[in-house]
């Protein structure tokens, strides 16, 4: 009985008191082996110290370590698994997206160089076109079809779709027309139709795939006919319903001058780049397809990195203001803020009177425009490591921002590192997610 309402006790605990956890709170055995021992280290040199035990002083020292926690998130939010920069989104680029349009459709979670992916010269010498059936223009207003139940068949990826209408008393061509291309668009088997007008009062049914590409078999896309049809024949020959206008043909194209062909315009390369062919190229004459960083995606991290920062630095302010006593890290933060402030104030992040960060968008997309944003905004990339590091030594030992009394200073070099009193004096402090 003892034992079930201790469990309750500690479950009602991890569901009201534990902070939730993210994805990010997750580690590999490595980054636990490492932060255990930056612990073991820690508190090998560290001095002694009384510590005032105080409700304050907890607390202050439990939120600071939550909001390192925090910004730390932010941060890998933002940023790639591998290098944690925020800098790494990439997208692909076209020199004439009037000819080919280009996509990357590579990871953009992992750490990606442009330079690594290869850029290819694209010639487009034939676009992939579908199967066009036009029937014959005849007289809007006339009708040459007894009144009767009509159908025909479509023959397309091999199976056969049969169509049946009815002609009635006072129908007109025009009529039968549109309501055998709505029939037709509303059985959804790969075969659009529309009617065209000349202007002089003929109006013809026209069919296309949806399919591009020449058949395996050398055969058409969709075959139309009304030979073996249930129902009474020769609509299709009245309509000209199988006469093919234009052949489906394949997409031919070079790629750094070795020929390729395709049965769609749009395709993939190295599942790096989605390539969509919009027109053909001039004779001599290429487009060329690349990788750059996305400066939309960019801007969008950095802002994201901004407001991580500035709520990381109100709530800090907050939880000072409550503990009223220690001003380690403002003097630290005021530090890191000094270092970087004039690179920062170039490429349109800057420093207001409070600490908080402001971001001119225009400029820090002209910035990062200018050339590789690793090297024109490398004052971002500075900074947020030095974010990153400061995170993580606040996570690591916040009791070292609380105002503490040196009992004793250990002799440097001298000392033996003791892993059972890690707490008290590195501040690992343990909850629901460690």
């Amino acid at each position: 009985m003892a034992g079930f309402a201790l469990t309750n006790i500690y479950n009602n605990f991890l569901t009201t008191y534990a902070p939730k956890s993210t994805r990010y709170d997750n580690h590999k055995r490595g980054e636990l082996k490492s932060i255990y021992e930056s612990i073991v280290k820690q508190s090998k040199d560290s001095p002694l110290f009384l510590i005032d035990y105080g409700t304050e002083t907890t607390s202050y020292a439990v939120n600071m370590k939550e909001n390192a926690r925090e910004l730390s998130n932010v941060i890998s939010s933002l940023s790639s698994e591998d290098t944690m920069s925020i800098l790494d989104k990439k997208t692909a680029y076209s020199s004439n997206e009037d000819i080919v349009t280009a996509k990357y459709i590579g990871d953009n979670n992992m750490s990606v160089d442009p330079d690594d992916v290869p850029s290819f010269e694209i010639e487009v010498k034939q676009l992939a076109s579908s199967q066009v059936n036009l029937g014959k223009f005849i007289e809007e207003g006339q009708m040459g079809l007894d009144p009767d139940t009509y159908s025909f068949d479509i023959e397309i990826n091999d199976t056969d779709y049969e169509f049946q209408f009815n002609v009635e008393a006072g129908d007109t061509n025009k009529d039968m027309q549109e309501k055998l291309a709505r029939l037709i668009n509303r059985s959804n088997i790969g075969v659009n139709a529309t009617v065209e007008s000349d202007g002089t009062g003929l109006s013809a049914l026209r069919l296309e795939s949806t399919a591009t590409g020449t058949q395996i078999d050398g055969k058409d896309v969709f075959r139309v006919s009304d030979d073996n049809t249930s129902k009474t024949s020769g609509s299709v020959e009245y309509f000209g319903l199988s006469d093919v206008a234009s052949p489906s043909s394949n997409a031919v194209f070079s790629l750094n001058g070795s020929e390729h062909s395709a049965y769609s315009n749009s395709f993939t390369i190295d599942k790096v780049y989605e390539i969509s062919l919009k027109g053909l190229t001039d004779e001599d004459s290429s487009v060329t397809v690349g990788l750059r960083p996305d400066i939309e995606s960019l801007v969008g991290n950095i802002s994201g990195l901004v407001n991580g920062y500035n709520d990381f630095m109100k709530r800090a302010a907050e939880y000072n203001e409550a503990y009223g006593r220690s001003t380690k890290f403002d003097s630290q933060m005021q530090s890191i803020r000094n270092y970087y402030q004039n690179e920062l104030d170039a490429v349109g992040l800057s420093f207001d009177e409070n600490g908080m960060l402001n971001v001119n968008k225009n400029l820090l997309a002209h910035s990062a425009g200018e050339g590789d944003p690793h090297d024109t905004l490398k004052a971002v990339t500075n900074f947020t490591n030095a974010l990153v590091d400061k995170a993580a030594e606040i996570s690591l030992n916040p009791m070292n921002y609380t105002n503490r009394v040196v009992v004793e200073y250990k002799n440097p070099g001298k000392n033996f590192p003791n892993p059972y009193i890690t707490s008290m004096y590195s501040g690992m402090m343990f909850n629901g997610y460690c």
